[in-house]
């Protein structure tokens, strides 16, 4: 299996069914950080739809309509990106993500999010990445405009979630923007 280095300790790398256990275990302790935001917080509750979510994106993944990767840190896993959404007819795709609580404020998400992005972009051409939170999700909207995207508008009242109809900010980043930040911030880590 392949994995990518994020930092000192921290690795990106897929997340398959045969590691249900593992997941479950990691679900369970971002259940209440994440749980307001991410909706698998929520279907994965046990063993059998730890590895029911993980087999629809290996599905995913065999369509070539979706994927998921898990972030390790120190060996264990602590969050984890995906695209819900890959869609080559339109070249198009969302990307999402989350934490455990003992993971955050490390950059991991960023570094996780640019990996899947470059490759989104470089390798399989995709024009439009997108990014969807709610609009009471500060923190996921930050790493949003640190990445680089635009907020294009809100899907008022879209999202109906655990009792609470939640406007969707709708933010996006496509081709060129990404590859000219991309140039950018490459430039000005040279000159330092």
């Amino acid at each position: 299996m392949f994995a990518i280095s994020l930092a000192e300790g921290a690795e990106l790398r897929p997340i398959e069914p045969w590691q249900a256990a593992e997941f479950i275990e990691h679900v369970d302790r971002a259940r209440e950080y994440a749980g307001p935001w991410v909706p698998l917080t929520v279907a994965v509750k046990d063993l059998e739809t730890a590895r029911s979510f993980l087999r629809t994106y290996a599905e995913k993944a065999a369509a070539d309509t979706g994927r998921l990767y898990g972030i390790w840190l120190d060996g264990t896993l602590v969050g984890g990106v995906l695209f819900r959404i890959f869609d080559t007819s339109t070249d198009c795709c969302e990307i999402g993500v989350w934490l455990e609580p003992s993971a955050t404020g490390r950059g991991l998400v960023h570094k996780a999010s640019r990996t899947l992005i470059d490759w989104a972009v470089e390798e399989r051409g995709m024009h439009r990445v997108e990014w969807l939170v709610s609009s009471r999700n500060d923190r996921s909207k930050v790493t949003a405009q640190r990445l680089g995207f635009t907020r294009d508008g809100v899907l008022r009242e879209s999202f109906p979630w655990q009792g609470v109809r939640h406007d969707m900010e709708v933010w996006s980043v496509l081709a060129p923007e990404w590859r000219a930040a991309r140039d950018a911030a490459s430039a000005a880590e040279s000159v330092s």
